[in-house]
């Protein structure tokens, strides 16, 4: 259906972006703060060593990235979305809505998401049950029903975890880390209790707010898209946990440590074998009809999904990114040759 719908061109939308779009000579990006570094450094590196400029990149959210990326077509739109999550339903449906007809999906790998704290700390062990029962909105008041979450410390949730004020600094709604976290730690706990997993059935949109509902309390902060600034909040209070991507972990593994979920450590090793439980796919999206005008679209998507970027050793392994299976980074590499437009659920 996805394919479908994005496989429309929408023939007005494409001639008007012909002489906007060539008013640009620079490829525009948004999206995913996590994406983000990944994104840099091949621009970096396609700057180097092409004609062609060097692309620029914004730190939007997965979210705010696709509101930009799907408005329309034309120069005042990005060329390129990233995303740590699948792009949606109703997102496929504004592109579409907006003149955006033609989107090639591009999978760059995989990504780990951590809840991590100071190496001053001792290392947090714990589930996503446990997860879920510290940040959730609304928890299981132990008869059957739903209570606002008044567990305040640690030890609240469970004995053997820390007496310690819970604080987590986390990402914002736009955020694809954000909406991975609810769905893999939080809706991966929340359905451990029967009487909420049955909901999935008899009231899915209540099951949705009670799974992916965090707490409003302060207890979880907003910490905006900025990871480096989780980081250095983290450094500075021992007490505190953040949430984020693994790149971001093995970067500052001097100064952080991921807590142990489900008995299983976020490493390389572990992610890219799915053993780790909070993992996801990372994405970037091409407006089809831009490439062609805005120069080195095409370009650009060879270098990111070149061996030397995102192969087995690559030079994005070195950041953190975890790569595809050998098959799978092929069909990926020539959906980008070509450009199709792929956009399949």
């Amino acid at each position: 259906m996805y394919r479908k719908f994005l496989g429309i061109a929408v023939a007005a939308g494409v001639i008007a972006a012909g002489s906007a779009a060539e008013a640009r000579d620079q490829i525009r990006i948004v999206g995913s703060s996590t994406v983000y570094p990944f994104a840099t450094v091949v621009a970096e590196e396609f700057g180097k060593t092409t004609k062609f400029k060097t692309p620029v990149i914004e730190s939007t959210g997965s979210g705010g990235g696709l509101k930009l990326f799907c408005s329309g077509v034309g120069v005042e739109y990005p060329d390129i979305t990233n995303a740590s999550r699948r792009i949606k339903k109703s997102e496929v449906e504004k592109c579409a809505k907006n003149g955006v007809g033609a989107v090639t999906e591009i999978k760059i790998g995989y990504d780990g998401i951590v809840m991590a704290n100071s190496k001053a700390a001792g290392q947090m062990k714990i589930t996503k049950q446990q997860i879920f029962l510290a940040l959730a909105k609304t928890i299981p008041d132990g008869k059957g029903g739903l209570k606002d979450n008044d567990n305040m410390m640690w030890s609240d949730v469970d004995p053997s975890l820390p007496k310690k004020t819970i604080e987590v600094l986390g990402p914002p709604p736009t955020s694809g880390t954000r909406d991975a976290f609810a769905e893999l730690a939080l809706e991966g706990g929340c359905k451990t209790f029967d009487f909420i997993k049955a909901m999935k059935k008899s009231d899915k949109n209540k099951y949705k707010a009670v799974c992916h509902g965090i707490r409003e309390d302060g207890k979880y902060v907003e910490a905006g898209e900025n990871d480096v600034l989780i980081i250095r909040k983290l450094e500075a209070n021992s007490n505190a946990f953040g949430v984020f991507g693994y790149s971001f972990l093995e970067q500052n593994a001097d100064k952080v440590q991921g807590s142990v979920i489900e008995g299983v450590s976020p490493t390389f090793e572990t992610i890219a074998d799915s053993s780790y439980p909070v993992s996801r796919p990372l994405f970037f999206y091409v407006k089809g009809a831009h490439v062609g005008t805005v120069p080195g679209i095409k370009e650009y998507v060879a270098e990111f999904t070149s061996e030397k970027a995102f192969g087995e050793g690559g030079y994005l392994s070195d950041r953190g990114l975890i790569p595809m299976p050998d098959a799978e980074r092929e069909q990926f590499r020539k959906d980008g040759e070509m450009m199709v437009s792929n956009i399949s659920m």
